[in-house]
């Protein structure tokens, strides 16, 4: 698994394996990682690169011509963003909620969305243009309350570190998340459910491999479903 931008995309390595590149939304890294080895392992010869960041990163990334085979988003607004870029009308693979998440014990009493409406309560999340950030706005905007983060994330990690470190009382993530870091916790969160972000995944024009990237993709849509399932994601039926 890699952090961070790629070296190179659809090619053959030194050792004559095919190199698949997969760029992908942070709140990805758990179900992708076990979708890459079973992927590999089906595929004998071929080598799964991840690259995962916020959407909105990885989205003008690949505007700027990044060497990418295919792009799994955190939502479909930045699956837009690279327009032509993908090779195939790009599919909804998962779903995900958000909820209040807070360090391990609850210190600073946070009880509702409303908390992180309150000047003295340290709050953080995601920067507007990114998924969980939009995906925040709408939330506060049903629950009525003016967001006033003492800091915005580029991405669901960066909010969930914060907490997790304590230099924040609460942030908004995906319920995902909470799952998958330790010494935080989850706060029931009011009209989460009608806030729901939409997971679509699409081979990418700049691949070599578009057999090989458009066969990850049903990949992630079918046997893939399983892993996502076991993460907590919402799956689809097909």
């Amino acid at each position: 698994m890699v952090m961070g931008l790629a070296a190179g995309t659809g090619c053959a390595s030194s050792d004559g394996s095919s190199q698949l590149t997969v760029f992908a939304a942070a709140s990805l890294v758990e179900p992708f990682s076990v979708i890459e080895e079973s992927f590999e392992a089906a595929h004998p010869g071929v080598d799964v690169v991840m690259v995962h960041a916020g959407s909105a990163d990885l989205a003008a990334q690949i505007i700027e011509g990044a060497p990418a085979d295919v792009f799994a988003a955190a939502d479909e607004a930045q699956m837009a963003v690279i327009g032509e870029h993908a090779a195939a009308p790009p599919a909804v693979f998962a779903t995900n909620t958000l909820t209040i998440v807070v360090p391990r014990g609850n210190p600073a009493a946070v009880g509702s969305i409303e908390s992180l409406g309150d000047p003295s309560v340290v709050s953080v999340v995601c920067a507007p243009q990114v998924p969980c950030g939009a995906s925040s706005a709408r939330l506060a905007a049903l629950a009525g309350v003016a967001l006033v983060p003492s800091s915005e994330e580029t991405s669901v990690t960066g909010v969930l570190s914060k907490v997790a470190e304590g230099h924040a009382d609460a942030g908004l993530v995906y319920v995902t998340d909470v799952a998958r870091r330790t010494g935080v916790e989850a706060v029931a969160t009011e009209h989460a459910d009608e806030v729901v972000n939409a997971y679509p995944i699409a081979a990418l024009t700049g691949s070599d491999q578009p057999d090989l990237s458009a066969g990850f993709v049903d990949y992630v849509l079918t046997t893939g479903q399983e892993a996502l399932d076991a993460y907590g994601f919402g799956t689809v039926q097909r």
